[in-house]
Order: C-alpha cells, then sequence, then structure tokens
C-alpha cells in the first residue's frame, strides 16, 4: 500500500520525503485535491496532527507528522539505507547536519521570509537580524563545502536532501545571487543537489530569484476592517464578502503560498533606452586593467542621459560611524535592501578616512529621471542619506563620478576603507 504525504504540491518540506522515497524506492503519494487552509483544518486531519500543520504522512501504522521525522521514516524503511549513513559515525553526522540545517539555516530563512511576506509585523532589526544569522549559518557551511562535495561521505544522503530543500526556499523566494555569490560553495552545493535526477524529478526547474521581494503588509490589521462593515445596507458587499476564503493561503506555512502575479513595475514602461544596464554591469565586472580607458570610458559611450540618471549619496550620521566593522555592516545591510532595485540600479558605496568617525558616500545609477518611488518607499535607509542629482554639466562632478566607480584611493585627499559595488 502506498503511502500517502498530506500537503500541497509546492511545499519544500514535503520535497524532503518525496526525494528521499525516490532514492529509497518507496511509493509515496501526495493526498489527492489537498487545499491548504482546508484540507488541514478538518476533524480528520486534526486528528492526525493536533496543531494542523503540514506535512502528515499517513502510514499503516499510523500519521507521522513534522518533515524530518517523516522522511527519516521514509528513508529507514530500506534496510541499510546509505541514505542514513554507513557507519555509526556517518549516522551521526547525518543527524549532525540535519538539525544544523533546521537550525541554522531554515530558521532563519523563514524569520525573513515571514518578515517580507507579512507574517509578521516588519521591523528592520528583526530583519537585520534574521539576515546576519543567517549569513553567519551560511558562512559556516560555505567554509565546511570548500573541501567537500556533500555533507557526510562521498554521495547523497539524508543530511543533503533536508539541506537542501531548506536552502530551495532562500534561493527561490529571497536570495538573489548578489547574496549568494558571497557563499561561492553553497551556490555550487545547491545547484550540484538540484540537478540530481532524483531531486530535480521532484523540484523540477528551480530558478533564483533575482532580487528580494518586497515587504508586504501584516496580515494582523485586516480582521478589525471585516468587523468595522455592521451596515444593513450594504447587502450586495456580503456577497463580495465571499472574499475570506483569502486566509486558506495565509492560514498555511510559508512554503505554500504561491507567488501572486506582480503589476508591471512602472520603470518597465519607460520608453526604451540605449543604455543595457547588464552590458554595463558585465564592462565593470570584466575589465580587470587599464580601468579608466576600458571601464570608465565604456560607460560613458554607453550612458543614456534620457533614460538613467546619476545621483551622489552622503550619510546624514558621519559621526555614529565610530566603529569601522560596524560602518561596513551598516553599508552592507543597506546594499541588501536595495536588492529590489537590482533590475534598476548600478550603485558604488564608499567607507573613506584612516580612524574613526568614518565618513560613507555613495554614487547611484537609476534608470529614469527620479529615483524610484517604490525605492524610496521600500529601503528604510534612503532616508538616512542626503540624495543630490549629479550635474553633467559640470567637469568636477563627472570626475567625481569616475573616482567613486573607479574606487581611487585617496579619495578627496582621504584613503579607502572599504568599497563595495551594488550590480
Amino acid at each position: 500500500m502506498a503511502l500517502i504525504l498530506h500537503a500541497g504540491k509546492t511545499n519544500k518540506n514535503a520535497f524532503k520525503t518525496l526525494i528521499a522515497a525516490e532514492y529509497s524506492g518507496v511509493q509515496v503519494e501526495l493526498a489527492q485535491n489537498f487545499e491548504m487552509g482546508v484540507s488541514n483544518k478538518t476533524p480528520e486531519f486534526i486528528k492526525m496532527n493536533p496543531i494542523g500543520k503540514v506535512p502528515v504522512l499517513e502510514t499503516p501504522d499510523g500519521p507521522i507528522f513534522e518533515s524530518n521525522a517523516i522522511a527519516r521514516y521514509v528513508a529507514r524503511l530500506k534496510s541499510d539505507n546509505p541514505l542514513c549513513g554507513s557507519s555509526l559515525t556517518e549516522c551521526a553526522h547525518v543527524e549532525q547536519w540535519i538539525d544544523f540545517a533546521s537550525l541554522e539555516v531554515d530558521a532563519n530563512i523563514l524569520n525573513w521570509f515571514r518578515l517580507r511576506m507579512g507574517h509578521t509585523v516588519y521591523l528592520p532589526p528583526a530583519e537585520e537580524a534574521a539576515i546576519s544569522a543567517l549569513k553567519r549559518g551560511l558562512g559556516a557551511l560555505n567554509t565546511y563545502l570548500a573541501s567537500n562535495t556533500y555533507l557526510v561521505g562521498h554521495a547523497v544522503t539524508l543530511a543533503d536532501i533536508i539541506m537542501t530543500c531548506n536552502l530551495y526556499l532562500g534561493f527561490t523566494r529571497l536570495m538573489s545571487t548578489s547574496f549568494t555569490s558571497e557563499f561561492p560553495h553553497v551556490e555550487r552545493y545547491f545547484w550540484t543537489m538540484v540537478n540530481q535526477a532524483n531531486f530535480s524529478k521532484i523540484l523540477g526547474e528551480v530558478k533564483q530569484t533575482e532580487k528580494v521581494p518586497p515587504v508586504q503588509s501584516t496580515k494582523k490589521p485586516s480582521p478589525p476592517k471585516e468587523a468595522a462593515k455592521p451596515k444593513p445596507k450594504d447587502e450586495p458587499k456580503k456577497e463580495a464578502k465571499k472574499e475570506p476564503a483569502k486566509p486558506k493561503e495565509e492560514a498555511g506555512e510559508e512554503e505554500e503560498e504561491a507567488p501572486k502575479p506582480k503589476p508591471k513595475n512602472s520603470l518597465d514602461l519607460l520608453p526604451p533606452s540605449k543604455m543595457i544596464l547588464d552590458e554595463w554591469k558585465r564592462l565593470y565586472s570584466n575589465t580587470k586593467t587599464n580601468f579608466r580607458e576600458v571601464a570608465i570610458k565604456g560607460f560613458w559611450d554607453m550612458y543614456d542621459p534620457e533614460g538613467y540618471s546619476l545621483w551622489f549619496c552622503d550619510y546624514k550620521y558621519n559621526d555614529e560611524n565610530t566603529v569601522s566593522f560596524v560602518t561596513m555592516n551598516k553599508v552592507g545591510g543597506f546594499l541588501q535592501r536595495m536588492d529590489l532595485a537590482r533590475k534598476y540600479a548600478f550603485g558604488k558605496m564608499l567607507v573613506i578616512g584612516a580612524e574613526a568617525p568614518f565618513k560613507v558616500k555613495g554614487l547611484w545609477l537609476f534608470r529614469g529621471q527620479e529615483i524610484p518611488q517604490f525605492v524610496i518607499d521600500e529601503c528604510y535607509d534612503m532616508e538616512l542619506y542626503d540624495w543630490r542629482k549629479v550635474d553633467l554639466t559640470d567637469e568636477a562632478q563627472k570626475e567625481r563620478v569616475n573616482q567613486m566607480i573607479e574606487d581611487q584611493e585617496p579619495f578627496e585627499g582621504e584613503p579607502l576603507l572599504d568599497a563595495k559595488c551594488f550590480k
């Protein structure tokens, strides 16, 4: 008899079991017509898992919940399954990495995801804490993977399956290439795993997100609005009030939410520009010598003053920049939150000075003639800087642009502590 897995088709926690089943030759079927927020609220489901979460595996001996436990159960149905490790030590290492994947990777990705998706009140410090904790975990994983193809031994184990499925939400919804490029061995590992036959059979084609999703408003404030409609007159509106089915998706786990079609960005509606931003970014990245003659000249040859605008920014509170690594982290956080503008912007951020307080100055290229409104609305760091448009008729300002693009040192008479690029 096939085992029945109760979960939605896009649930990354269900993927763990389905991939383990492929490796183990175990038949697992997804429950038919499962609807998150409906199926998991029925009395029958609550009997299987009193908390109503998915996935749940229905077995001849009773239900099992918690995704890692389900994946372990399926793997152990095959005797001496190498997925579980080939020795006592390997078994312990598999368990070790499963715990790491859950506590250091999954927990922090979910914390970040909940903040962005409006499942909890968005607070910038909370997001910074989640990202910082995630980077710490990914940094440790990256170090280990620098000399290891798999987490345990020389073949895929359950640890790899669970780690990859936990990374899946991050790669597909939150972590763009600018974020993951800091962890090249994690990148290599993830793409190696998802392209294994048994993984790709379940996951299909995996595409990395291009940007961090914009912050969505929290869902908590909406119930009071429903309650504040006592007018008997509004009978027709009660028809439209069939919308309460919406909480279905919200009530489920984060991974169940299907991405909603995004409205076209207003910048996509601007007249075509002769400047192709990706071509400039490639030229910048690939120019290793004669930077002035190649990259800077190439920039001005490409630059379209009608389709793009250049902006200088200066941090308003430089007197607070008394610790070098804190200042650099502050700039790094700003660039991370600017990820939503990656398709429409290029930037250079310089941390200047040999000793505290350090100055932070930037140069930004934006599509259009103004700083995009969605960037101002979504990235709270914008208000921490003074912004001024570059006057292209002023040769001194144009030369300042050149110096900032090429990280010229000294810059305005002071050494560079750090230079970061947003591309």
